[in-house]
């Protein structure tokens, strides 16, 4: 919620001396505490009529980012960042206003939740001596928290406590804690209940919620987006790095939480759209090369590597050319390789019939050529008119004696 909630006290609350107090950052929680699951409101600057404007209900955020609706049946006018007395189901607990006017109606839309008597209400606006209270809560919650857990640990609880949040009156805490089988806690409840005078509400939450509450940073290198915006969390499959080709690896594909990451469903249905056109390939190709296993596939460029087990190197495919093979393989053909798609046994054939026509041609070629041959040998056996001595054309005798 605002700066109240913050774990440090206030950050922007002014002391008697004008400095902020808290981290000191301003009124921007340094800490991740104050911040969290903010919502901008887009239609803060547009005044609407009054007769239409719907005041009927207001969202208010408490700590750890938890919101809750209220109906506001005094008609107080209210803006957001205002600290609110809400009514609880035993005394008061002060929280932020995060959301008013017509966007609080569509949410209640969004998330079915009926507008009705049922819905608790909000006294009034907090006041300096109810925030004050409401610090002295706050302030309690980390000393709770670590005397609990010594308690837990005494006990031999298989639990873990990740908060602790006070009620602004004092009369109320709610522990949050996880853990994987049922706990017995009525001991554990006794004992707290007796040293911190207060009434004990245990709360298991599940380990994105604690991871949530808790905040942190991603591998990402931004905040967790269970801390800052995501309030709805998924059922996350292996499937999902399955269809993005990610390695099947625990230690980069778990969170914080120590389950799989939220954003692995993010983007998960691009890919499931693009695999559409994407053929299955349930056994390797075959070549007269060997057999050539899917190593990986480059989903968005529509390129598959394939390899041979005998060799380290990785053939990049188009999708057409994967086809087309696996057509070949359906019909008993086997391709030279991945570039010569024609049979061996069919080109052979065609070597065959060009090397006949070759050999017709060359026929012909030795065939003139011999009639060629046969004209020289007769112009160079013909006698000369005076009956003397063979002369070249150019009238001198052919050896060349004058």
């Amino acid at each position: 919620m605002g700066c109240k909630s913050c774990t440090t006290g206030g950050c922007g609350t002014k002391t008697a001396t004008g400095a902020v107090g808290g981290c000191k950052n301003n009124g921007a929680c340094g800490t991740g505490g104050c911040n969290k699951m903010n919502v901008f409101d887009w239609l803060s600057n547009m005044e609407t009529p009054s007769t239409r404007r719907y005041d009927a209900a207001v969202e208010v955020k408490f700590k750890g980012g938890r919101k809750e609706y209220y109906r506001n049946p005094h008609q107080i006018d209210l803006t957001t960042g205002d600290y609110v007395v809400c009514e609880m189901q035993t005394g008061y607990h002060i929280g932020c206003v995060s959301l008013q006017g017509e966007l609080v109606r569509l949410q209640m839309l969004k998330k079915n939740i009926p507008f009705s008597d049922d819905l608790k209400v909000i006294h009034r606006v907090a006041s300096q001596k109810d925030l004050e209270k409401h610090e002295q809560a706050i302030a309690r919650d980390l000393t709770t928290m670590y005397r609990t857990r010594e308690v837990v640990k005494e006990l031999k609880l298989n639990m873990k406590l990740s908060d602790v949040e006070y009620q602004s009156d004092n009369t109320k805490a709610t522990f949050y804690y996880s853990s994987d089988e049922r706990v017995d806690f009525r001991e554990l409840i006794k004992i707290l209940a007796a040293e911190f005078k207060i009434r004990v509400e245990m709360r298991q939450i599940s380990l994105r919620q604690e991871a949530g509450r808790l905040g942190g940073i991603g591998s990402c290198g931004r905040e967790l987006c269970c801390s800052t915006w995501l309030t709805d969390f998924k059922n996350i499959t292996t499937s999902a790095a399955r269809y993005q080709n990610l390695s099947l690896n625990p230690s980069k594909l778990s969170g914080q939480c120590g389950r799989l990451k939220c954003c692995l469903n993010y983007e998960l249905e691009t890919y499931v759209d693009a695999l559409r056109d994407i053929p299955q390939v349930e056994k390797p190709l075959e070549t007269q090369k060997g057999r050539a296993s899917l190593q990986k596939t480059d989903i968005f460029r529509r390129i598959m590597w394939f390899g041979y087990s005998t060799e380290s190197t990785w053939y990049p495919l188009p999708i057409a050319r994967v086809m087309e093979i696996q057509e070949l393989n359906k019909k008993g053909i086997i391709p030279e390789s991945f570039d010569l798609l024609e049979p061996m046994a069919e080109r052979k054939e065609t070597a065959k019939g060009l090397s006949s026509l070759n050999s017709d041609l060359e026929k012909l070629d030795k065939k003139f050529s011999d009639r060629s041959d046969r004209k020289k040998k007769r112009k160079k056996k013909k006698p000369s008119a005076g009956g003397g001595e063979p002369t070249a054309s150019n009238g001198r005798p052919e050896n060349g004696k004058a």
